[in-house]
């Protein structure tokens, strides 16, 4: 990307990161600590990409997104995948009533921000509902075919715990969401605060929050990410990263041996993107390698594909992340 008159300016970059600092001092009324969870989910939402988030039960995945869509002014649904869903409890229907006729049901989805529940517990018609609405942005119902509102943000989770009765998302499906994210247990003293204002005691509805910005604003968002400078030197770094994955011995990289399937170009497009987006959160209108650093590990987390003997040697793909991370040179 050749610097030039479409790259966005320093001022109005500033005004973004203005609002986004409100959006996270408001986000954090109701979510306590998990700061990295929300900077990656407002990455990932400016980088027009969807989420897939691992992690226990009760840490507040679903507390984010709510209050994540009400800061930011936008419909919020949730689905809780079950193993008796069908595609239709996600995408709508085609229904008849008399005196009425025939009429379009629409489902959970059209809305601006998804919360899509244990995932892996549905089956694989189910979930290939939900991924399709999240790569063409519409969804089809009977013969009719509806645009889904703008912005669309899929949050899908899935618990770590527990595998009976599930069905886990192929290699190709989770590729289509920019980042794999995993939630960790708070801090101490984050969760003596989580104790004081959790909503078993508060109700969400009892939380004052703000909405700072509106689902127009969210749209200039992504479009501002889209005109944050890359340098070719940045571009070629990306691609050095990515390639790691497929050719690790080019770059001498040790736990190469346990790689069995490397990254796609939707890797690369995805740290290319993500990247941009990280930099308009941190008030940047060009890309450094730190944030392309920043983003790498959840771009790349779930597009490699690790052999058996990785697998029985308890090696995980953040560990050939950061090896290559630390053998490909900063430009």
């Amino acid at each position: 990307m050749a610097k030039s008159e479409n790259v966005i300016s320093k001022e109005r970059v500033l005004t973004f990161d203005k609002k986004l600092d409100k959006v996270k001092k408001e986000v954090g009324k109701a979510v306590i600590g998990q700061e990295k969870a929300i900077d990656m989910v407002l990455t990932a939402l400016m980088a027009n990409g969807n989420i897939l988030l691992e992690g226990v039960p009760g840490i507040a995945k679903t507390l984010i997104m709510r209050t994540i869509s009400t800061v930011m002014g936008c419909k919020f649904s949730r689905i809780q995948f079950t193993p008796d869903l069908l595609p239709t409890d996600i995408i709508g229907l085609t229904t008849y009533e008399k005196g009425r006729g025939f009429y379009v049901l629409k489902g959970p989805v059209f809305a601006n921000f998804v919360l899509a529940d244990e995932i892996n517990r549905a089956p694989p018609k189910v979930q290939s509902a939900l991924l399709e609405a999240m790569q063409e942005k519409q969804a089809t119902i009977g013969k009719e075919t509806f645009p889904l509102p703008a912005p669309f943000f899929v949050l899908a989770t899935q618990n770590p715990l527990e595998n009976v009765g599930t069905y886990p998302l192929p290699e190709a499906q989770m590729d289509r969401f920019i980042f794999k994210l995993f939630i960790s247990y708070p801090e101490i003293n984050d969760e003596i605060k989580i104790l004081r204002n959790n909503i078993t005691i508060q109700t969400f509805e009892k939380i004052t929050l703000s909405s700072i910005l509106s689902p127009q604003e969210i749209i200039e968002l992504q479009d501002a990410a889209k005109k944050i400078y890359v340098d070719e030197r940045i571009q070629q770094y990306i691609v050095k990263i990515v390639d790691a994955t497929r050719n690790p011995s080019r770059y001498n990289i040790k736990m190469g041996k346990y790689v069995q399937w490397g990254a796609s170009p939707r890797g690369s497009i995805g740290i290319y993107i993500a990247s941009m987006a990280n930099a308009l959160l941190n008030g940047k209108n060009f890309v450094t390698p730190e944030h392309v650093k920043d983003v790498v590990p959840h771009v790349l987390n779930h597009r490699i594909i690790l052999n058996y003997e990785g697998a029985s040697e308890n090696i995980d793909s953040f560990d050939v992340i950061d090896e290559i991370l630390s053998k490909i040179p900063i430009p």
